[in-house]
Order: structure tokens, then sequence, then C-alpha cells
């Protein structure tokens, strides 16, 4: 069955290893561009641009795993804070 993935610009996304592994992909997934700078059909960039400036600002992170703690409980401060539908 064919996959229709969906990505933004992101550095990540747009990376040169990414771009291989997608076109290896190539057979079963198609990959579909957001234009660039089109965060209003991306609906996280707001939401992630909020808790950048707010719950994870000015903090520095021994490693990925204490990132991601801290990444996941602002997450669900904000969901409960705001009853915002895109972080439940």
């Amino acid at each position: 069955m064919p996959v229709v993935l969906v990505l933004d610009d992101g550095t990540i996304h747009a990376s040169k290893l990414t771009r291989a592994a997608l076109a290896d992909c190539a057979l079963w997934l198609t990959v579909e561009w957001l234009p660039k700078y089109a965060r209003e059909l991306n609906d996280i960039v707001p939401s992630w641009k909020t808790l950048k400036q707010t719950e994870l600002a000015h903090q520095t992170f021994a490693d990925a795993d204490e990132l991601e703690r801290a990444i996941c409980k602002a997450v669900q401060k904000t969901a409960v804070q705001c009853g915002n539908a895109l972080w439940k």
C-alpha cells in the first residue's frame, strides 16, 4: 500500500541524508513538500515557537533524554493550560 508523507522544509527533512533515505523508499513512499515558509499550512510551528519561547527557554540539557522529558512536560502543561487539541 503506497504511503504519502507530507514534510516541511525543516533542516533535518531537507538534508542530503534524509533525501537519500526518502529516495530509497520511492517505490512505496511519495513525499509531498509544503511550500517554503508556509507556516499557515503547518499547525505545529506556532505551538513549537511558543514552547521554545516560554516553557523551554533559557535551559540547557545534559542529554537527549533530558531534553525529551522537558519537551513532554512542556507539551502536557500547555495542553492542560489552553485545552489546545493540537497537543492532546
